[in-house]
């Protein structure tokens, strides 16, 4: 396997540049949005694309690309990306609409305890739409298959 430019290991330096590319894209969509330069997108979860799909999904076409498509370690890479991509859309886009729901309860139930007004607000953007899941995927792949070619 070809040596990569940060950890010494190609299909992980193609994995953490994607999620960085996403990181970074969402910044600039939150900055466009709303007019304010939010670093913390940075390091957040959720939105336009998905880094989580990017990550894996780079990974998973570098993994393609070098070691060859009907390599065993690609069908695990490719299980692997599915099962992150399914996660993405459900499990944890549920989460994210209960906290949602949960957060609206605690701003707007005047009965409830004071106690669990103090709480800290839960994250409403842990999940992604098909849409995002779809887009990072798509980034993390071209990343994936144009890395070892460039690099």
């Amino acid at each position: 396997m070809r040596d990569g430019f940060l950890t010494g290991n190609l299909p992980l330096d193609l994995a953490i540049l994607a999620w960085f590319a996403a990181q970074l894209i969402k910044t600039v969509i939150n900055l466009i949005r709303g007019q304010k330069l939010a670093l913390g997108r940075m390091l957040g979860s959720g939105d336009m694309p998905s880094s989580h799909s990017a990550f894996i999904c780079a990974a998973t076409a570098s993994i393609g690309q070098i070691c060859g498509w009907r390599d065993p370690l690609f069908s695990l890479s490719a299980a692997m990306a599915l099962v992150v991509m399914y996660d993405a859309c459900n499990v944890r886009r549920a989460a994210g609409e209960q906290a949602k729901l949960l957060n609206y309860l605690v701003d707007h139930w005047e009965e409830l305890p004071q106690e669990f007004k103090e709480k800290k607000r839960l994250n409403e953007h842990l999940g992604h739409t098909l849409p995002q899941v779809l887009m990072g995927a798509l980034l993390g792949t071209v990343i994936g298959l144009a890395g070892p070619v460039l690099l």
